[in-house]
């Protein structure tokens, strides 16, 4: 008998001996790997249930390995060469603020961060594409030297393809162009972006392929920062994605609210780092020279520091800076995100902010562009509001905005949401503001939120049906995923 003959008698039992082998080194690795015990069982319930389909989707989307492979992509000629500046020894307004109180959330930020504090910035928030769309293309029209932009969705749609036009315009005129988009968002838009930017001559480059058979382990790492520098002076950051819907002017079916920020000073050569890291990575190009990182001179009040999270070296800098945060906090925390999953060391600390006094409003979209991960929030508001804190239900349309606002006197802005997929498998960019001044404009910005909000009470959420229930409670089991 040859082995044609024995592969076709006997391959059954090769395969259940092969599914048998992958379902136990894939159990091995989640009992030894996995954190979060919920996750644990749930994947081993995925390996041993589904043979072979099982251990596969973990090695896709469930094996701890994404910190470490991720790392190992990184250019090792990525920059790290910026000075650290003078920073005031109050951070702030002494007669409002004890110096301590804010010394110490700097203090922890410094440890889990790389990147100084750097004072003399000016931040300015953009209310949706409305704002922030005009702001963006009037700075790329001026640009004399340098454009770098990245961002996770880029459609090809009529907002898409004036920024594309823009962009072009400045490539004709000598200005040295680098445009990185995600490449699962990417694809939110049929053709993509790329035939575009293409055509326009742009120098763009996709952050990790998914669909190329040897990225399958990094199918689900996903680039999810929003960032424009301008002559490497000029920064752009925030929540917003290129696409029509947010302009809100022009009524899109599929309408969002979110906020930008236009920043000008020291701590836009962090921004600039960030992308220019980010684009050696792809393309192994690295971007440095007085184009690139000119001198910057002081621009307003505002100290701030870019904090960029990743399942890299940067492994959960944003988480650790929350809680930092929260238990920092001596008056008053708001809290703005489109979707809600923190994971039981959040939860906690939120709770000991309301308990110990501290005024914690969590302010969420009444109506969700992702039903499942509302039913999945939903199932996990009780846990904060048994003990004091507050939800707020902001009416639509969806509010896609992230922001925390502490003690009227740090911000933390950026692309990171209150969810797993944020705080640790996404690469993501935040900035951390110290300053009354600005400090008090986004909470007058959240002041307006919660005047049109509706408060969610503990009452309610025991009052859902029982079918409501135990479609909120599936879907939380699935938050490690969401």
């Amino acid at each position: 008998m040859n082995w044609l003959d024995l592969l076709n008698k006997y391959w059954p039992h090769l395969v259940a001996a092969f599914g048998f082998l992958a379902s136990l080194v894939a159990s091995a690795h989640v009992v030894v790997n996995k954190r979060d015990s919920r996750a644990a069982v749930l994947w081993l319930g995925f390996v041993w249930l589904l043979p072979i389909i099982g251990p596969v989707l973990y090695l896709a989307l469930g094996v701890n390995r994404i910190r470490r492979h991720a790392q190992s992509l990184r250019s090792e000629r990525a920059l790290s060469h910026l000075p650290a500046r003078p920073v005031p020894e109050d951070l702030g307004e002494p007669q409002q603020l004890e110096a301590g109180h804010l010394r110490m959330l700097s203090h922890v930020v410094d440890t889990v961060a790389p990147r100084p504090l750097l004072a003399g910035n000016r931040v300015a928030a953009l209310r949706n594409g409305d704002e922030a769309f005009p702001a963006m293309l009037s700075a790329i029209n001026a640009a004399q030297k340098t454009i770098t932009l990245a961002t996770y969705i880029f459609d090809s749609d009529k907002v898409g393809k004036e920024f594309v036009a823009a962009l072009g315009r400045a490539v004709e005129r000598g200005v040295q162009v680098r445009v990185l988009v995600d490449d699962a968002g990417s694809r939110y838009s049929w053709p993509t972006i790329f035939g575009e930017l293409k055509r326009a001559r742009v120098p763009a480059a996709r952050f990790l392929p998914t669909l190329a058979p040897w990225r399958f382990t990094t199918m689900n790492l996903h680039n999810h920062r929003k960032l424009l520098v301008v002559d490497g002076r000029l920064g752009f950051t925030g929540g917003i994605n290129i696409r029509a819907g947010n302009v809100l002017a022009d009524r899109p079916r599929r309408a969002v609210q979110d906020l930008h920020f236009r920043i000008l000073g020291p701590v836009v050569e962090q921004m600039q780092e960030a992308f220019a890291n980010d684009w050696a990575f792809c393309t192994q190009e690295v971007l440095d020279g007085p184009d690139w990182f000119p001198e910057l001179a002081d621009e307003g009040k505002t100290v701030a520091r870019v904090i960029t999270d990743g399942p890299d070296a940067d492994f959960e800098k944003a988480r650790w800076t929350l809680l930092a945060a929260l238990a920092c906090a001596q008056s008053s925390v708001r809290i703005l995100t489109p979707y809600f999953l923190p994971d039981q060391s959040l939860v906690t600390a939120l709770n000991l902010a309301a308990l110990r006094g501290v005024k914690v409003d969590i302010i969420l979209p009444a109506e969700n562009n992702l039903p499942y991960v509302h039913w999945a929030s939903r199932a996990m508001w009780w846990q904060v509001l048994e003990r004091g804190c507050r939800i707020w239900l902001s009416p639509p349309p969806f509010d896609h905005s992230k922001l925390m606002v502490v003690d009227e006197h740090w911000v933390f802005l950026g692309s990171a949401n209150w969810d797993p997929r944020s705080l640790r498998l996404n690469f993501e960019l935040n900035v951390e503001c110290y300053g009354r001044e600005f400090a008090t404009t986004m909470q007058a910005i959240t002041d307006q939120i919660l005047a049109r909000a509706r408060r969610v009470t503990l009452e309610e959420m025991d009052g859902r049906s029982l079918p409501a229930k135990l479609r909120d409670g599936v879907a939380r089991l699935f938050s490690p995923y969401l």
